[in-house]
């Protein structure tokens, strides 16, 4: 069968978030796509089933764990898939438009801000922490700069010890064109640093919006500065969050087990 490797919310080859795609003709075992995902060694690996059945069934590995949501291996799957497709998914069905200019829009369930109490341990180890909010499976913290943020170590051992999937560390804008900058730390999932995370803007464009006084309806843009980065558009309607982003194929190969 087939297999890509789709680098997501870039347009150039080697930056943004690799992921695996894995179209299958039937559907695969849980262990078979665990093992192909942990061999692929990618943040998220997709595997979506093309037997006639829409929305079509899509489901997303990391190397060690399932996971509910993913947008940039879902980015990657309607890519590698070509034009416009919806998706069966944990998170119920995802719909994927082709927008003829390079770009693929995402229709996501958005993820409303919560505000929590900055834990101790994370004002102790991030520079200058504003305010903090739960929302998803997430944990968001927001500090003072940019610069903060791109210099930020990664705090793994702090990420891993909270009861959340991943921490968002975001920071406004530095530059013209950017509305706000994140980075996002998932440990606890088998992901040290997501280099760019489509799931994590369904609770950053709520919380952005508000923070910035954007109507709904407003499309806002933000960079994770993580090495590889990449750009998200992200527009907050209510419940759902339309994300777009851009994708290059960087592998087509044949999967021979």
């Amino acid at each position: 069968m087939r297999v890509f490797v789709v680098d997501s919310f870039t347009d150039e080859p080697f930056r943004g978030n690799p992921a695996g795609v894995v179209p299958l003709d039937a559907p695969a075992s849980e262990g078979w796509m665990q093992s192909v995902a942990a061999e692929l060694k990618h943040a998220e690996t997709a595997f979506v089933v093309l037997d006639g059945t829409e929305p079509k069934p899509l489901r997303w590995f990391t190397p060690s764990t399932e996971v509910d949501l993913c947008g940039h291996a879902t980015l990657a799957a309607a890519h590698a898939l070509g034009g416009s497709h919806r998706f069966a998914t944990r998170s119920g069905e995802l719909v994927c438009t082709a927008d003829g200019d390079g770009w693929i829009g995402m229709d996501f369930p958005a993820h409303r801000p919560s505000p929590v109490h900055p834990p101790a341990e994370l004002r102790a180890a991030l520079p200058g922490v504003v305010a903090a909010a739960s929302g998803g499976d997430d944990l968001l913290v927001r500090i003072g700069s940019a610069a903060d943020l791109r210099a930020l170590e990664p705090p793994l051992a702090l990420a891993a010890a909270l009861p959340y999937r991943g921490l968002i560390v975001t920071a406004p804008a530095d530059r013209d064109g950017v509305d706000f900058t994140s980075r996002m730390f998932a440990p606890r999932v088998g992901i040290a640093e997501d280099p760019v995370t489509g799931s994590a803007h369904c609770l950053l464009a709520p919380y952005w919006a508000g923070e910035l006084g954007r109507p709904e309806g407003s499309e806002l843009v933000g960079e994770q500065v993580s090495p590889r980065g990449g750009i998200v558009r992200a527009t907050w309607r209510g419940d759902r969050v339309a994300l777009r982003g851009r994708a290059v194929t960087v592998l087509e190969g044949e999967l021979r087990v």
